[in-house]
């Protein structure tokens, strides 16, 4: 498969009077179409629903439901983890190709809906239109620079020759990735790290963060509608410190990759690096911590 060559994609020209008036009725259409639901998870192939749900608010009108989620716990999260394990053999000998032209399909698919995607954004964490929209054209960006680098990583590496020897190296894929994204950059993060890690062979326990589900949630279903096997993505919703924490400290869980607070971060490197009854290997963790930029008020 050839790609062409990289590039990200444009924001949105809201001086323009013809792309306000795409967006407000993308925000019209969310309200009326996507509020409110109630969005299940995934954990096997299979449609979960929790024993009780949560509910999310609009942060700038706090009466504007945005949807009601399931509330998971410890044992759905080992449940997700097992069936992500489970479902690694298979999908870790796809070609990459196959890999790659699923989420080619999903980058473009994105792109199309780019401004629902948006909208969603406004509504869940209060981005500006600006802010979201380039939120969304990371989230592009990702899916196609990913997939790119899968294509380059899958072709014969080069190796110092030794006379006398064959020698080849190949990158292989880990295993099961719990991938915990922050509620800031809820989409663009979120299908970054999930990305990196599908389009490597790996599985993924998606639990996106408990202020920000329905983004997920709506990028999660245009993956499956993209041909990504549901059971290589398993989507669970819940408090961080029982879901969460089932997923970071289960033996079968190969990395970890996570983005949010300094505290939650410093746990998860601790409780990561313990091995667990029957674990063989050592946990692998991305953990991007804690702004360090100074700010003037």
């Amino acid at each position: 498969m050839h790609l062409p060559e990289f590039r990200n994609e444009p924001f949105t020209d809201f001086s323009r009077p013809e792309n306000q008036r795409a967006f407000q009725d993308a925000l019209q259409r969310v309200a009326r179409e996507v509020l409110g639901r109630t969005w299940p998870c995934w954990i096997g192939g299979e449609e979960v629903r929790g024993r009780e749900t949560f509910e999310g608010f609009d942060p700038g009108e706090l009466t504007r439901l945005i949807g009601r989620y399931q509330k998971l716990d410890a044992t759905d999260a080992d449940r997700a983890v097992e069936a992500a394990h489970a479902a690694f053999l298979q999908w870790s000998e796809t070609d990459a190709d196959y890999r790659v032209g699923i989420f080619m399909r999903a980058a473009q698919l994105l792109r199309e809906r780019k401004h629902l995607f948006s909208a969603l954004l406004c509504y869940e964490v209060g981005k500006s239109w600006a802010e979201a929209d380039a939120d969304t054209a990371e989230a592009i960006d990702f899916l196609e620079y990913y997939a790119g680098q899968m294509l380059r990583m899958a072709e014969p590496q080069p190796v110092t020759p030794v006379p006398g020897e064959r020698n080849q190296m190949i990158y292989i894929p880990l295993g099961v990735g719990a991938v915990i994204p922050p509620w800031n950059f809820p989409l663009a993060i979120m299908a970054g790290m999930t990305a990196a890690a599908l389009l490597a062979g790996n599985t993924v326990v998606l639990k996106p963060a408990s202020q920000s589900p329905a983004i997920a949630a709506m990028w999660v279903d245009l993956m499956y509608e993209c041909g990504l096997p549901k059971q290589v993505l398993n989507f669970v919703t819940g408090p961080g410190s029982t879901v969460g924490g089932a997923m970071v400290q289960h033996r079968l869980t190969r990395f970890i990759s996570f983005t949010g607070s300094r505290d939650v971060g410093l746990w998860i490197f601790e409780k990561s690096s313990k091995t667990q009854p029957k674990q063989i290997w050592m946990k692998r963790l991305i953990a991007e911590m804690g702004g360090k930029d100074s700010i003037l008020v």
